[in-house]
């Protein structure tokens, strides 16, 4: 017998009562800026040793007042990152203030550092979810992208912690050209290790903590070009286009009024970085759209500041020329965040991801082949889209 019946979230009747009123479901956070590896991708590795990052670190006192103004407000679901969150001392502490609260909790992690300490903690309070990196399927593929030697080895016999001890997790990939050939057999290894479909990130952003032109330049050129993105995904062609097509079929519409913040940045769910900075979302870092939460409350820069921020209006003429009239525009990672780290401006277009929103549509029958809603770096309309009714 069957007491249990598993729903959609976003067909429950509380969320009918909930969405777009302002109502805390979520919140990340980011315990550290360090890592013990240093990935050729990666934005937020400073070395496991910084003292001085270690000294500036939300402590937890602060991560406990904020725990404390969350659930208050109904917050019911936690994610941990980093950097490397296993790296902070007071982890289980943080773990357990968390669990007390009756919170959902999942953890962000490369998974080196899991021991017997940390699987014991979590077989007795166990997580929602262990979402773990992987970088390849063998020592050589792996640490050409940690840059850290025996990160394969620590890596592997974390996974075989959690395995052990019938901890719940899941592996996601960031899809690299050092590890582009292994992506289809790793997906065959989340599934016989997890029962569960590997996650994959597709587009790298340039992160919004560097100046340093090299490390962008660096990130520019592991990204992968626009037929190797249609292969990975064609890898797990029938879920990928279900997953696309019903999300289509939800929101693809151009914006309806010039508002910058057409994203969820802020809407149920917010961020906290590694110094106690509030932010609508982990990549949103703008000097303007960051609160010191130790200069203020919580519950201030979530009923205050985030409608004040998801107020700004789109300036920027080519952005309005050219996303604003897009009908690809929800279909796209197109957002303040991404213009930010890109251009330093928040409403400038990322011609990166307009490419690869027209590319993705295409595959997935939106579009005709050669056919675009914008020619991509010009703002110039072309042609006029396909409907979708004769699509979806």
């Amino acid at each position: 017998m069957v007491y249990i019946e598993k729903i959609n979230f976003h067909l429950f009747p509380l969320w009918e009562k909930i969405k777009n009123k302002g109502y805390l479901s979520h919140v990340s956070m980011e315990l550290t800026e360090r890592c013990n590896n240093s990935c050729v991708h990666c934005y937020i590795n400073l070395p496991a040793d910084d003292k001085e990052a270690k000294e500036k670190e939300i402590t937890f006192r602060e991560i406990r007042k904020i725990v404390d103004e969350a659930a208050r407000m109904g917050c019911f679901s936690w994610h941990l990152t980093g950097g490397e969150p296993l790296l902070r001392e007071d982890f289980s502490d943080i773990y357990l203030y968390l669990k007390r609260k009756g919170i959902r909790i999942t953890l962000f992690t490369n998974a080196t550092l899991i021991d017997s300490k940390i699987t014991s903690l979590f077989r007795k309070y166990p997580p929602q979810n262990i979402e773990v990196s992987i970088y390849g399927l063998h020592q050589k593929t792996y640490e050409a992208v940690t840059r850290c030697p025996g990160s394969y080895e620590a890596f592997m016999k974390g996974i075989n912690l959690l395995k052990e001890n019938e901890i719940p997790f899941t592996l996601k990939a960031a899809v690299l050209p050092q590890n582009f050939d292994e992506i289809r057999k790793m997906r065959g290894l989340a599934q016989s290790l997890t029962g569960k479909h590997l996650g994959v990130v597709l587009k790298l952003n340039l992160g919004s903590r560097f100046n340093d032109g090299s490390k962008r330049d660096l990130t520019r050129s592991l990204r992968l070009p626009p037929e190797e993105v249609i292969e990975v995904l064609k890898q797990d062609e029938e879920r990928c286009r279900k997953d696309m097509e019903r999300f289509c079929q939800r929101f693809l519409r151009p914006p309806q009024d010039d508002h910058l913040f057409s994203c969820g940045a802020g809407i149920g769910t917010c961020h906290i970085d590694a110094y106690n900075n509030f932010q609508l979302c982990l990549l949103l870092r703008h000097p303007e759209c960051v609160y010191s939460l130790r200069g203020g409350s919580f519950k201030e820069a979530w009923e205050e500041f985030v409608p004040k921020v998801r107020e700004a209006r789109v300036h920027n003429k080519k952005y309005q020329e050219k996303c604003q009239r897009c009908f690809l525009k929800s279909f796209c990672d197109q957002c303040p965040a991404w213009s930010w780290m890109e251009h330093r401006i928040l409403d400038d277009p990322v011609n990166y991801l307009c490419e690869m929103a027209h590319v993705e549509a295409v595959w997935l029958g939106l579009l005709r082949r050669g056919e675009k809603t914008w020619e991509v770096g010009t703002g110039n309309e072309t042609k006029k889209p396909v409907t979708l009714s004769s699509r979806l």
